[in-house]
């Protein structure tokens, strides 16, 4: 497996892994799909922070996007969606796409990143509840399933409400 920024070829193999991953008897349209389309075309789109994990015949296996938010009117990303292929989960490309693109993250200098998601799974990467850094979700009810991971840059004065980028208010 090899994770590399995603290119222009790869956008079909992504939104198809991105559906495949959602895609549920009750969620024959998952939101996922729609969402990354719309975040595509969006000003808070950060190339350098859209990964793709490609198997060893050059397949498309997994996909995962940071994309700008932000506290209280300061720069942060929010990390999402992230897919799998069902095909090829519980072999580790969620992990290492997590690792990867928190890797990225830190490289460009970003203070923290924001996601919804299981406290389980994402505290393995160091996210925390973002009420213990003085962060707030844009919806008072995720409560502990909104978590935050500083990154070098961060300092506690960085705190308040957290704002994904655009097309999340729009799902």
């Amino acid at each position: 497996m090899l994770i590399r920024r995603e290119i222009p070829s790869d956008i079909p193999s992504v939104q198809h892994v991105t559906t495949a991953a959602f895609t549920s008897p009750e969620n024959p349209e998952p939101v996922e799909t729609t969402l990354l389309a719309r975040l595509r075309d969006d000003r808070g789109w950060i190339p350098e922070l859209s990964l793709v994990a490609v198997t060893d015949g050059g397949q498309v296996s997994g996909h995962v996007v940071c994309t700008r938010g932000t506290v209280d009117g300061a720069p942060a990303v929010g990390l999402g969606p992230l897919s799998v292929h069902p095909a090829h989960q519980r072999r580790g490309i969620g992990q290492a796409l997590v690792h990867a693109v928190l890797g990225a993250a830190e490289a460009r200098g970003e203070p923290l990143v924001a996601l919804l998601g299981s406290p389980r799974y994402y505290g393995r990467f160091g996210f925390r509840a973002a009420t213990e850094y003085r962060i707030s979700p844009p919806e008072p009810a995720w409560g502990d399933y909104f978590q935050v991971r500083p990154l070098a840059t961060w300092t506690p004065r960085l705190r308040g409400g957290f704002r994904y980028a655009a097309p999340f208010d729009r799902i």
